[in-house]
């Protein structure tokens, strides 16, 4: 038994080494017949590049050619036009001398003095005076010669292209900022040949080199021409983001640069469902007020014998790594938002830094408020009715109002209502401030002294949102801000 089962294992071994000999056989003869497909394209291709350095002398050897005859074209002109002139003069001061001579030996005629006059006038008028016995061009060509001694030393030095080097990025001249990446980078050494760069990006939780194994993909840009390129309109949802670049000739990619890390800090959250009145249907990031969203949930508590409890996103797979400062699911059934608040929280506390964020609402929402509030704002409470939140909000219902809220103290806001609001927090500052989305052109601002962590807070009545999260503080509202133009007011100026 034990020869049989050794003999088995020697039979599978062969067979397995046969299998690898078999497909090594099929790569080699593969490998052969792409030599021969390889070798003759760049054949074909080294033909097409000498035929077209051979149109291109051609075309300047015509060009040059094309000069000289035009230049001997127009000097033969010039001569002979110069010539015709001076001939034609000759011939009439020599006709102009003979009649002089004939005067002279006629000098006791009674006419003489009349002849010799007229002979004076006509020398006077001789076109043999008038011209200029200097060419009016040169006979040189010199300038028309030519030295191809360094272009053939030129010529004489092509080869194959090289495989460009690898680019090294700068870190100190790449920059992150307003949800922007410019990444700079340069060779190794001058490579006149390099056509394009390709730069590759992704973004991880961790910091670092890039792991060789990573759930986001790389994302590719080809085609860059300079040794810079800026990524706009990032949404950072992750801690940090790898980048790697390679040059390109007309031929071959040379290897990546050594990849680099760089940290991409932004407010990242999303709604937390668990807290969200039931009127409120939420999808990540996106809230609707939906009228029968009581009614549904009530079969649905009732089917399960009055035990039901939404689900907190939180402990959903599809969430990944939490934030630490991420609230745990604390909010559920009869801690929900109830009677007319209908309110959802964020599901990420602000305890410090700054933080900004923006929200885009359905412009015919009845009524619609975003904010801050402290985690324990009451389930009966609306957002800026009591001193546990702050809000800005729009009434489309009766009356069109657009209002800052808070501890039911109201401002009306002189200022066109925008399609999309921004909201800028710094904590330790205590400043709360609202933006245009778009103009960033600043629409109230709330200073106070924080006593609690923060969450961000939406409420909507016959309407819906949508949040956009993962932006850093744009470098207009740093500005703003540090110069201390923000229109601002304090708590108890709101009436």
């Amino acid at each position: 038994m034990e020869q049989q089962e050794a003999l088995r294992k020697i039979i599978t071994t062969l067979a397995m080494k046969n299998e690898e000999i078999q497909s090594f056989i099929y790569s080699l003869k593969q490998m052969l017949l792409n030599v021969e497909a390889n070798s003759t394209k760049v054949q074909e291709d080294l033909e097409a590049e000498f035929q077209s350095l051979f149109s291109v002398l051609e075309e300047l050897k015509e060009g040059m050619l094309m000069k000289i005859k035009q230049d001997r074209a127009s000097r033969t002109y010039e001569l002979q036009n110069q010539l015709a002139a001076c001939t034609r003069a000759l011939e009439s001061s020599e006709e102009l001398l003979e009649t002089a001579n004939q005067t002279l030996q006629a000098m006791d005629r009674q006419d003489f003095p009349q002849a010799a006059k007229q002979i004076k006038d006509g020398v006077t008028m001789a076109p043999a005076f008038r011209l200029s016995l200097k060419a009016k061009v040169s006979d040189n060509m010199s300038h028309l010669m030519v030295d191809f001694a360094q272009e053939r030393q030129m010529l004489q030095a092509l080869k194959f292209l090289p495989v460009p080097s690898a680019p090294v990025i700068d870190l100190a001249e790449s920059l992150v900022a307003d949800n922007c990446v410019t990444l700079v980078w340069r060779m190794p050494d001058e490579d006149s040949k390099i056509d394009h760069y390709v730069l590759e990006y992704r973004r991880t939780n961790f910091e670092g080199p890039p792991r060789l194994k990573e759930d986001q993909p790389w994302m590719v840009i080809e085609g860059i021409r300079q040794t810079e390129y800026t990524l706009t309109g990032l949404k950072f949802d992750m801690k940090y983001m790898n980048f790697r670049v390679k040059a390109c000739n007309k031929a071959v990619a040379g290897e990546f640069s050594e990849p680099v890390t760089l940290e991409t800090p932004a407010f990242m959250f999303r709604l937390d469902a668990s807290t969200s009145h039931q009127n409120l249907r939420v999808d990540d990031l996106s809230v609707e007020w939906d009228a029968m969203g009581g009614k549904v949930q009530d079969i649905k508590a009732r089917e399960k014998d009055g035990k039901g409890r939404t689900a907190s996103p939180i402990n959903s797979p599809a969430r990944g790594t939490p934030s630490p400062k991420r609230m745990p699911s604390g909010r559920g059934g009869r801690d929900r938002f109830t009677a007319e608040s209908y309110t959802v929280l964020g599901d990420t506390l602000i305890d410090g830094g700054e933080h900004y964020w923006e929200v885009r609402y359905e412009p015919d929402s009845k009524a619609f408020g975003v904010g801050v509030a402290y985690r324990s704002l009451g389930r009966f409470e609306q957002l800026g009715k009591t001193a546990a939140s702050w809000c800005l909000h729009v009434n489309n219902w009766l009356q069109v109002s657009f209002t800052a809220k808070h501890a039911n103290k109201v401002k009306v806001l002189d200022a066109p209502v925008p399609d999309c609001l921004g909201v800028h927090c710094d904590f330790h500052q205590g400043l709360l401030s609202f933006y245009n989305g778009r103009t960033k052109q600043v629409l109230h601002t709330f200073k106070t002294r924080f006593t609690q962590p923060l969450l961000p807070a939406f409420t909507v009545w016959c309407g819906s949102f949508q949040v956009t999260t993962g932006l850093q503080v744009p470098s207009s509202v740093r500005c703003l801000q540090k110069r201390g133009s923000a229109t601002s007011s304090s708590n108890t100026s709101l009436t």
